[in-house]
Order: C-alpha cells, then sequence, then structure tokens
C-alpha cells in the first residue's frame, strides 16, 4: 500500500514541493513557484501554503492518506519544534511553520535544513544507496554538507554538524558571509567564482563571458561552463584555483570523518564535469592514502527533487533528536 508525503525544498529564489511515495521514493507529481521573499515573510508563507494546497488538489487525495508534510529551509532551524530561526534568504525569523501548516492542513508537519533534506534523499533514493556513513556536498551558491552515520542524519551536539564550507582553507584569507576569514565557501563556491571573475573584468581581463551575460547581472554555472568549452583563459584560471581550494576540504573530509562514500550536488558540479573530476582527483591525492583509497565518489542522482524526496523523511529522523536539546542548523 503507498505511503505518501508531501516534501518541499523551500528555497531563497524557488519553492519546489511534491507529492512523493515514500515506498520507493517516486515524486507522483510536484508544483514549483517563485519564493519571491523581496515581498516579506508572510508573502512567502502564503506560497508555501499555496504549494501545498495545489499538491493536495492535484493529487485527489483526501488528507488522511497524507502521512506526513517534510520540509527543507536554508537557514537555522529549531527541528524539535519545527521553528524557522533565521533564513536570512526569506527575511524570516522565528516562524512557528510547524504550527502554521499544522492548524491550516492538520497534517504532521517536520522542519529540517535544505542541504540535511538532500541528503537524506540521496542516502534513501539516489547516490547514496547502500552507503550507510556517507557525506553529500552541494557545491551551489555557497558550499554545504549532509553527514550520514549508520544510516542516520548526524546533527553534532547543536544540530550545526556538517558545515563543510566553513572549514577554514587559508587563514586570515579571503571575507565570508559567516562573518569569518579564510572559509572554503569564500574560495569554491559559485558566488566566490563570481566575485573572481567579475573583479578581473573590472581590472581589465577580457573572458567571453562577458557574450553570455547580456543583460545579467549573474554569472551561472551554465555561463562559466560555456566560456570553459571556448578555452577561456581567464574562466579556466579561475576554476583551476577553485578546483583547488575544493579539493582541500574534500580531501579533510576523507581524513577527518573516513566516510564511506561522498556524493557531490549542486550546480556548479552538475554543470562543470571537468571542475567536479579534477576537485576528486586532487582531493584523493591529498588526502592520506588509505582512506582515500577506500572513498568512493559519485554524483548526486536525483536533481533537483533530491531535497523533495529527502524532506518526506524528516519524520523518521526526528525520532532520534534529544528533546532536551534545541538543534539548529545553518
Amino acid at each position: 500500500m503507498p505511503d505518501y508525503a508531501i516534501g518541499i525544498d523551500l528555497g531563497g529564489t524557488k519553492i519546489l514541493a511534491g507529492l512523493v511515495n515514500r515506498t520507493n521514493g517516486e515524486v507522483l507529481l510536484s508544483v514549483k513557484h517563485k519564493t519571491r521573499s523581496e515581498n516579506g515573510c508572510e508573502y512567502v508563507i502564503g506560497k508555501l501554503k499555496q504549494s501545498i494546497s495545489e499538491v493536495i488538489e492535484e493529487s485527489r487525495l483526501d488528507i488522511s492518506q497524507i502521512s506526513c508534510i517534510g520540509i527543507g529551509a536554508p537557514g537555522q532551524v529549531n527541528r524539535t519544534k519545527g521553528i524557522l530561526i533565521s533564513a536570512p534568504n526569506l527575511d524570516c525569523d522565528n516562524v512557528n511553520l510547524k504550527a502554521i501548516l499544522e492548524r491550516e492542513f492538520f497534517i504532521p508537519t517536520f522542519l529540517g535544513n535544505d542541504v540535511e533534506i538532500a541528503a537524506i534523499g540521496e542516502y534513501k533514493f539516489g547516490a547514496g544507496r547502500g552507503y550507510n556513513n556517507m557525506v553529500c556536498v552541494f557545491v551551489g551558491t555557497g558550499i554545504g554538507s549532509g553527514l550520514i552515520k549508520d544510516g542516520r542524519v548526524y546533527y553534532g551536539n547543536s544540530g550545526t554538524a556538517g558545515e563543510i564550507g566553513h572549514i577554514i582553507v587559508d587563514s586570515g584569507g579571503r571575507p565570508c558571509g559567516c562573518g569569518g576569514n579564510g572559509c572554503l565557501e569564500a574560495y569554491a563556491s559559485r558566488s566566490a567564482i563570481e566575485k573572481r571573475i567579475t573583479g578581473a573584468l573590472k581590472k581589465g581581463r577580457t573572458s567571453i563571458i562577458t557574450e553570455f551575460m547580456k543583460d545579467s547581472k549573474q554569472i551561472s554555472s551554465k555561463m562559466i561552463r560555456k566560456a570553459m568549452e571556448h578555452n577561456d583563459e581567464l574562466i579556466m584560471q579561475v576554476l583551476l584555483e577553485a578546483s583547488d581550494y575544493l579539493s582541500n576540504g574534500l580531501a579533510t573530509i576523507i581524513n577527518f570523518y573516513n566516510p564511506e562514500a561522498i556524493i557531490m550536488g549542486g550546480g556548479l558540479i552538475d554543470a562543470i564535469d571537468e571542475f567536479y573530476q579534477r576537485s576528486i582527483k586532487k582531493a584523493k591525492l591529498k588526502a592520506l592514502p588509505t582512506p582515500a583509497e577506500t572513498t568512493v565518489f559519485k554524483k548526486a542522482q536525483l536533481g533537483d527533487f533530491s531535497g523533495v524526496i529527502g524532506a518526506c523523511f524528516l519524520e523518521e529522523q526526528n525520532k532520534f533528536l534529544k528533546p532536551s536539546s534545541m538543534p539548529v542548523s545553518r
């Protein structure tokens, strides 16, 4: 008998919601809306409710047939209470999403971090199947990771385990959005690469990427890939530097955590295979030989739906939380 749940990946730019059969991980239907967080938190919550309503309506299921709602958000969360503590990209602070949505839909609702739910999805039905001790690393606007230990999400003492983006790779180096300096995220994320490219262009360097940007204010992963395919000197230089720094972070994971597998996803990894291949090759050379030899690298398989699928299993993951703690995740 199918076990239905609604999974939601609540992002700074889009809300992706889907009806999932938890028995086999199949996404039966999905809806997507722009978050438009510039309109304020109430607007975001309204869009969240709209997305859930549309999934329920399109599914033609009775509410009683839906086991739960799971949400992954890009910010600090209190998992036990379902409170979104802080999400700068959403302009939302101290919002009890669990209470709001349970009052609206009468369906048990659970909240987690966006990278955490993607790791759960890949572990359950993606590239991480069969690995009980693994790490998912997502390289996009920032760099985040989710840890799976003995088949469960490992949260750490305060619920913030997995912040690979804030491993220090250059003491006293570039400023990071976290307030620190020299973090991996400031060197190897898409936003870091974008800053390096735009900085070089302002100083007079030339690049074919300007032809792809047109009126766009941002440099996307696809633009970077197209420029690399033209062997653009500036883009190649920036990507080589970023992959070197990323390999430092990956080597640190190999040495410290000694996982069975490292699953990698995110915009940069999906768009630029050469960046992925060079990063993992250099990581294995930099790491200690024994753990490097036994660590398997794979690309994430579920794409945009890794978080939607993973969010549907927050209910079972939350059973292992300590009731006395206040777990949070960035």
